[in-house]
């Protein structure tokens, strides 16, 4: 028997907020338009679900009552201009993250010299450090022209996820993926051979302090792309120090946990960056610190 799709979600919104999902109706909607192929926007005005369309739309809300994450399900995720692949092993991208490559952006981007020592240089050297699904990095590379981005990751279960966006991406610039750990004290040296100069480092890092409490669908995130450390920084530490050597002439920006601004930001100036400055999201949270290499 066939049924209403605004029926459905409701009844589904309702399931969903008595199993604690934050944002009920919203998940159930974009479910539903999910099972029946269609844009959320038509579900008003959508034909009646079809028997077959039912049970699929009651099994992607068995698994989101389950509280599996929703970008798992759909098996995507959205950031600014960018549809990622993401799934269980790599970390999904948040939206608060994109204040960050907005700033970055504007540092390198059309009209900018602060980066770049002449405008007969090459297009501008960014690496993204920790890159995970390649959220930054990739962001950067389809919206500044002539970008030369190094996404850099360990994880092999990330890079399998980071490698197939790259291959997914529209790109105004290009793109190198290099499979190594930031903690190397060779990376610098790396990316100085791929790019030359690098203008800008940046990086959405592990930064939850061991033992912190998370909400259900952020655990399902990899530990190894959550945790560093007892106090949050041991990875940010060390982003500084690779940073500074890379980054001789550029800029950072590096996010971070919403308790450890001002840690942060001591770690950039102690590695010797000028201007650092604490940034906030659009909730008021502290989000990423940002400075310059000018030597």
């Amino acid at each position: 028997m066939t049924a209403r799709p605004t029926h459905l979600a409701a009844a589904a919104a309702a399931r969903l907020a008595g199993a604690g999902v934050p944002s009920a109706r919203v998940d159930a909607e974009i479910l539903l338009a999910e099972a029946l192929g269609i844009d959320r926007g038509r579900i008003p005005v959508a034909d009646d679900a079809s028997v077959a369309q039912q049970a699929a739309y009651e099994a992607l809300v068995a698994r989101r009552a389950a509280r599996e994450p929703l970008q798992h399900i759909l098996g995507r995720a959205y950031f600014g201009p960018l549809t990622l692949a993401v799934g269980p092993g790599v970390f999904v991208p948040r939206p608060e993250t994109e204040l960050l490559a907005v700033w970055a952006a504007r540092q390198v981007g059309r009209g900018s010299d602060r980066t770049r020592p002449a405008r007969s240089a090459p297009g501008p050297g960014i690496v993204d450090l920790c890159a995970g699904s390649g959220a930054l990095g990739l962001y950067l590379a389809a919206t500044v022209p002539d970008a030369r981005v190094v996404l850099v990751e360990r994880d092999p279960a990330a890079l399998g996820y980071l490698v197939r966006n790259v291959a997914a991406a529209t790109l105004a610039g290009t793109v190198t993926v290099l499979a190594a750990d930031v903690r190397d004290p060779g990376l610098p040296g790396r990316l100085t051979e791929l790019l030359g100069t690098v203008d800008l480092v940046v990086s959405n890092p592990p930064y939850v302090p061991e033992g912190a409490d998370l909400d259900r669908e952020a655990a399902a995130d990899p530990a190894l792309a959550l945790f560093s450390g007892a106090d949050g920084l041991d990875l940010i530490r060390e982003l500084a120090r690779r940073g500074a050597a890379a980054g001789r002439r550029g800029a950072v920006a590096v996010e971070h946990d919403d308790a450890n601004g001002a840690g942060a930001a001591g770690l950039l100036t102690a590695a010797g960056f000028a201007g650092v400055e604490q940034h906030r999201d659009l909730t008021g949270r502290p989000r990423y610190v940002t400075g310059r290499m000018d030597a």
